[in-house]
């Protein structure tokens, strides 16, 4: 009768030993919050435990740090299983469309001066492009095109006639 009390108060004291054993969520919920502060993938998540199930949430950059997460948080001791509720953040918009810009005054004084010598054209500006328009003749032509390229100035040449 003794032996039998001396191994009920054995196996009841074993049974408590076990159990108080266990982690408990805060404790866990340290050593996830610790893991989450020393790797910078994974700022920006926020963690709940409850019987040993760890809820993360807050933003990744892509799907694989928020797979990192699941795993990192996953190995720790007394986690039993995480539930991942951590959204990827959406890719940057592309930049903005290039502004339209006007060239400057010294560019425009420079192909207006290269195009004095040069009877029947005109030269208008628009933006960053030279648009010129008239009659040239094939060798006056060939003087424009190589102004422009020495100013490298964009042109629109498609007005420009040649002579007969």
């Amino acid at each position: 009768m003794k032996l039998i009390k001396l191994l009920m108060v054995v196996a009841v004291s074993a049974t408590l030993f076990f159990v108080s054993c266990k982690p408990k969520d805060a404790d866990i919920k340290a050593s996830i919050e610790a893991a989450i502060k020393a790797d910078a993938m994974m700022t920006g998540t926020t963690v709940e435990v409850k019987d040993g199930i760890a809820t993360i949430s807050g933003v990744c950059k892509d799907d694989a740090c928020k797979a990192m997460c699941e795993k990192t948080i996953g190995a720790i001791k007394g986690v039993k299983s995480v539930v991942n509720n951590c959204t990827v953040a959406p890719p940057p918009p592309p930049p903005p469309a290039s502004m339209t810009t006007v060239m400057d005054a010294a560019t425009q004084q420079k192909v207006t001066d290269g195009l004095k010598d040069i009877k029947g054209v005109t030269v208008t500006f628009e933006g960053d492009k030279a648009v010129l328009a008239g009659s040239v003749s094939k060798a006056d032509r060939i003087k424009i095109m190589q102004m422009l390229a020495s100013a490298k100035v964009m042109s629109d040449v498609s007005k420009l006639m040649d002579k007969k």
